[in-house]
C-alpha cells in the first residue's frame, strides 16, 4: 500500500516541511534519510533539498505543480538553481509570503488567498499553467494548509462548506473529500504529503483517517 505514516524531526506536520509533486519533493537540508527512503519507495519521487529563506518550513514557504514552483521572494542563487532544474521558478512577491501556505495547486488549477490582488492571482496562475482563483476553505485564506491536492484527489478541512467544495471541484476537476489527520486535525494540508501514487502523514494519523485520506486522494490498494 502506497502509505505511510512518519515525523519529521519528531513533528507530525509533514506538510509544513515538504512539497511533494509527480517528479520530486522538495524539503530542507535538515530532512531525514528515513523520509526520503520513504518518499522514493511510496510516491516514487526523490527528494531536493533546499534553504528557502534558510527555513526549515520549505512546505509552508514553496507552492509548485509540474509546470511551474512559486515563491514570495527571493532565493539565494545556488538554491534557485537547484529548484530550476525541477522547473522554472517564479517570484510572486505579496505580504502574506508563504505561498505553501497560501496557495493550493495541482496541474489542473489553483485557489489562492482571498486577500491576494487580481494581478497578484494572475500571475500565480501563470506561472503555475493553470487557471487560479481566489478562495476559502472552511473560511480560511491559508488555502494551502486547509486542503491537500493531488492529480486525483483534493482532501480539505472538515468544516468545507458545499459552495466552497462546488468551487474547488469547478476548477481541480477531480472529486473533492473532507477528512482530517494526526488524530483529529484539520488542516490536513499541515498534516500530509501526497502525489497521484501515494501519500505521507503524520505518525499520530488514525486508520480511520487514513481510509478517508485514501479514498480522497484515490490513493487504492
Amino acid at each position: 500500500m502506497p502509505v505511510g505514516r512518519t515525523l519529521f524531526a519528531g513533528s507530525p506536520y509533514l506538510g509544513v516541511y515538504l512539497r511533494a509533486g509527480e517528479a520530486v519533493a522538495i524539503g530542507p537540508q535538515s530532512a531525514p534519510r528515513a523520509i526520503e527512503h520513504d518518499l522514493e519507495r511510496l510516491l516514487g519521487i526523490r527528494l531536493v533539498r533546499c534553504g528557502v529563506f534558510d527555513s526549515e518550513v520549505v512546505g509552508a514557504m514553496v507552492a509548485a505543480n509540474s509546470h511551474g514552483i512559486v515563491l514570495g521572494d527571493d532565493v539565494d542563487a545556488a538554491d534557485r538553481r537547484r529548484l530550476e532544474e525541477i522547473a522554472p521558478v517564479h517570484i510572486v512577491r505579496q505580504r502574506q509570503n508563504a505561498m505553501g501556505n497560501n496557495i493550493l495547486a495541482n496541474d489542473t488549477g489553483a485557489v489562492v488567498h482571498p486577500e491576494f490582488p487580481p494581478e497578484t492571482v494572475n500571475a500565480i496562475g501563470r506561472a503555475l499553467g493553470v487557471p487560479a482563483r481566489r478562495a476559502t476553505i472552511a473560511g480560511l485564506g491559508t488555502v494551502g494548509m486547509a486542503g491537500v491536492a493531488t492529480n486525483r484527489g483534493v482532501v480539505v478541512h472538515p468544516k468545507a462548506t458545499e459552495r466552497e467544495v462546488e468551487l474547488l471541484h469547478e476548477i481541480f476537476k477531480v472529486p473533492i473529500h473532507r477528512s482530517t489527520a494526526n488524530f483529529g486535525v484539520p488542516i490536513v494540508g499541515a498534516c500530509v504529503v501526497a502525489n497521484s501514487r501515494g501519500f505521507l502523514v503524520g505518525r499520530p494519523t488514525t486508520p480511520v483517517e487514513i481510509v478517508h485520506l485514501q479514498e480522497g486522494l484515490g490513493i487504492l490498494d
